[in-house]
């Protein structure tokens, strides 16, 4: 009997003890018992363990001398592409790895999941994967057979979805278009919800490391972090100092929990120590979450920086007056959002966030490649463009700022693709657009007509499949309406830095002297100071004495006892980019009486020797054509290069100012209107025809003298400061 009870003991002993950490656990879970949040002093944090995940240089990269410009090289590159190991990219049918997505940058050819060729007309200096975090490499290892996971049951709807492609004929693969729209849709969104029970071991395992993602019958940890680490190595490899840099990265894809609206950031690590495991959704939705963890980890000798993209299909919610959690903006908060997020992706595949008509209704060319979708929403749903554009949150932090909360919208400015199938095409007559399988062709991408075949099977899948059935009819017959065709051939990443390495690319990006374009390789400089005036526009050294005079785009420009400040822009043609049509400066400030936000544009330089219009500061047209039909654009207009000395005619020094540059080329046809000639068919008339490629710089921001009042909401008295 006595070895009984024994035995006994120590059966319900540990089972006891099991049992009562999984109430203090879910007492902490659910907040209902405060004191027992002192379990939390037993959590470890896996995100926050540190890697090095530096090679070995080989002997060639070891003898590179690298030579640094004081005055700064420009470098182009994209800081925003997917490969098989995203959730997303490998259910459009993407089977390439992170190496192929670098061989690609640097000149390779790949292909694109419909069997054809994807190469650049000249390499890139500067790359990063960004595959999400989110998942990270398990939907390839769903539908990989031989996989452990892929003996559960609920992946069997992704087991060798990718097997076939590259043998299937066009139509093969154009028919699992329904399929493939569900999977990213609904099946993969069904498949990740899958928790275990309770009180499972993993359930612990999870809180104790802080590893949400443990306790989800869904995920494989071993596959993350392979991916991850399999990410970090190509990035690694393909590093070349001198000669092309690549940058260790993730997207951190969250979004608003009720309507959907993006929120999505891509994280950039400045050298080769990276996080065991990347900061996911699934950790927390809150991008101030994502903050905190990249200051924990810069404490721990890892920097990183935070660029947030698609402003524009965030319903209002990226760039709003208050924070995530509906708390008021403060110092800190403004503080720390600008050490982590100095930057913004403007411009990519899936449109363009610079400003919108409906917010800049005086800018002739607001609408440029918009996109009013939120992202990913299925049927199309209408984003709302307040809060979500890079005007309208430089004028918000201007606000903000005014009534002493701290401007967290000083944000730089970059452009990248977004593509998920390895690479960008940054060109109009050859565009492959971003989604694989589901946007392949220029019938998916809605810009010719579908044959009745495709009409039926296309209709018919859908229905199947439950999902909207996107068709619509236009003057030339039925059309797919996903929304493809509001996305464009964009964008660019442009940094000025000493040399083409992660240190100073990275400090670039840091600084914000960067600029953005839309795909063409415009050279683009800004600078603003109080002697800029004395600067020679024609000197060997007009770039030395701008530096020495004043300070570049990203910077700030502080008050100078009632000085008023010149500008100084210059803009040099892409290889293969059209002729420059004129270059304006784009102000924004605040009234410093009211707080009344304001914004205007002017022309400061036009080519063809024409001149602004001092009243309506506009240039006269310079007459550049497009020929629809075969789409020659005119030979004879336009400019090789534009700079210029400018002087804000309605500067006043007690205004909180910020000044842009835009560059506008002259207009050619858009890629939609290419993909309809090329295939005998009319451009449809509900789109675009032309667009005017361009370039938008950072900011330069004008600080005026603190004028000591105090702004009092919600009425009060207005005091000076002690």
């Amino acid at each position: 009997m006595k070895f009984k009870s024994i035995l006994k003991y120590f059966v319900l002993l540990p089972a006891s003890i099991y049992l009562l950490t999984f109430i203090f656990i879910s007492f902490d879970l659910r907040e209902t018992r405060p004191v027992i949040s002192l379990f939390k002093l037993l959590q470890t944090d896996t995100s926050l363990n540190v890697i090095d995940s530096s090679l070995e240089l080989e002997s060639e990269k070891l003898e590179t001398t690298i030579t640094s410009n004081p005055n700064k090289n420009v470098y182009f590159g994209d800081l925003h592409v997917h490969t098989k190991y995203s959730f997303d990219a490998y259910v459009f049918g993407v089977t390439g790895s992170p190496d192929d997505a670098y061989m690609y940058a640097k000149g390779a050819s790949v292909k694109h999941p419909l069997g054809y060729d994807l190469q650049l007309r000249e390499p890139l200096d500067f790359y990063a994967v960004t595959d999400h975090g989110f998942f990270m490499g398990m939907i390839n290892n769903y539908a990989d057979t031989s996989s452990r996971i892929s003996k559960k049951d609920f992946t069997k709807p992704f087991h060798n979805m990718n097997a076939d492609v590259a043998s299937n004929s066009l139509d093969e693969n154009l028919d699992t278009f329904p399929e493939r729209t569900a999977m990213f849709s609904d099946v993969v969104a069904s498949t990740i919800n899958m928790p275990y029970f309770d009180l499972h071991p993993k359930v612990m395992a999870a809180y104790f490391t802080r590893n949400v993602q443990l306790a989800l019958k869904s995920f494989d940890y071993k596959v993350h972090k392979s991916a991850w680490a399999d990410m970090a190595r190509a990035a690694e490899e393909h590093n070349d100092p001198g000669n092309f840099t690549t940058f260790l990265a993730y997207e951190y894809t969250t979004s608003t929990d009720v309507e959907g609206g993006n929120l999505h950031r891509n994280v950039f690590f400045e050298g080769s120590k990276r996080p065991l495991r990347p900061f996911t959704r699934i950790d927390s939705l809150n991008p101030e979450d994502l903050w905190t963890w990249m200051d924990d980890l810069r404490e721990r000798g890892v920097d990183s920086i935070a660029v947030p993209h698609n402003g524009n299909g965030s319903n209002g919610n990226m760039f709003e007056m208050e924070t995530f959690e509906g708390g008021p903006i403060t110092r800190n908060y403004s503080s720390k959002r600008m050490r982590n997020e100095p930057l913004v992706e403007v411009t990519q595949v899936k449109g363009t966030s610079e400003t919108h008509p409906l917010l800049s209704p005086d800018d002739e060319w607001a609408d440029f490649e918009i996109m009013d979708i939120r992202v990913g929403s299925r049927p199309p749903t209408y984003s709302m463009p307040q809060a979500g554009y890079v005007r309208d949150a430089y004028l918000r932090g201007l606000t903000l700022d005014w009534f002493g909360q701290g401007n967290p919208y000083k944000f730089g400015l970059i452009g990248s693709t977004d593509t998920h199938v390895l690479g960008g095409s940054f060109d109009e007559s050859n565009y492959w657009s971003k989604v694989g399988i589901l946007d392949g062709t220029p019938e998916a991408r809605g810009t010719i007509p579908l044959t009745q075949e495709r009409i039926n099977t296309t209709r018919q899948g859908l229905i199947d499949a439950n999902q909207p059935v996107l068709l619509i009819d236009r003057e030339q017959g039925t059309y797919m309406d996903v929304g493809f065709d509001q996305w464009g051939a964009s964008g660019l990443a442009a940094v000025w830095a000493e040399e083409n390495t992660r240190e100073s690319i990275f400090n670039a990006l840091r600084n914000k002297e960067t600029f953005a374009t839309s795909g063409s390789r415009i050279k683009l400089r800004f600078f603003a100071g109080y002697d800029i005036a004395t600067v020679d526009l024609d000197s060997s050294d007009l770039i030395s004495q701008a530096y020495e005079k004043g300070v570049p785009m990203g910077s700030d420009l502080n008050y100078d006892n009632n000085r008023e400040p010149h500008f100084l822009v210059w803009a040099v043609k892409g290889k293969h980019g059209a002729p420059l049509q004129r270059i304006q400066i784009i102000k924004g400030w605040i009234d410093a009486n009211s707080g009344r936000p304001k914004e205007t544009v002017y022309d400061v330089v036009c080519s063809d020797g024409l001149i602004v219009d001092p009243i309506t500061h506009r240039c006269p047209d310079n007459n550049a054509r497009v020929d629809i039909n075969t789409c020659k654009i005119s030979d004879d207009v336009g400019a090789v290069e534009l700079k210029t000395k400018w002087q804000d005619p309605e500067f006043k020094s007690t205004d909180n100012a910020f000044y842009y540059v835009r560059v506008l080329e002259n207009p050619t046809c858009r890629w939609s209107t290419w993909d309809a000639i090329k295939n005998g068919f009319k451009p449809r008339k509900d789109l675009h025809s032309t667009i005017q490629e361009r370039a938008w710089s950072s900011p330069i921001w004008y600080v005026p003298e603190d004028d000591g009042i105090e702004i009092i909401p919600l009425g009060g008295s207005i005091s000076l400061r002690d």
